[in-house]
């Protein structure tokens, strides 16, 4: 929270190996990396901690890099027609690619 309002959440989950975060989402990339501390403080050293980031977010890529995480897979978003205004720069972790 500041200044009384939301700014930034963040879900960790197990998946099939490891940890994956996300959703995380954040008003900035200090936001987004106090959110990622949190969230991966207890745990245990050598634990597998995913992070799907959108590409068009380079502060997402950043904070992954800044935390020692190498790209394993890379996706590209596709739209038929016009691509839809979404907040990319406040989105650090998507929720899912299932979910998109």
């Amino acid at each position: 929270m500041r200044d009384n309002r939301l700014s930034g959440y963040g879900v960790i989950r197990e998946c099939r190996d490891g940890l994956k975060i996300g959703p995380l989402f954040a008003d900035s990339e200090d936001v987004a990396k106090s959110l990622f501390g949190a969230l991966t403080k207890n745990l245990a050293d050598g634990t597998s901690i995913f992070l799907d980031t959108p590409q068009t977010n380079s502060s997402a890529s950043a904070l992954a890099q800044g935390y020692n995480m190498t790209e394993v897979f890379r996706t590209t978003r596709m739209y038929k027609n016009k691509a839809p205004i979404l907040p990319f720069k406040r989105w650090f972790g998507v929720t899912s690619f299932e979910l998109g």
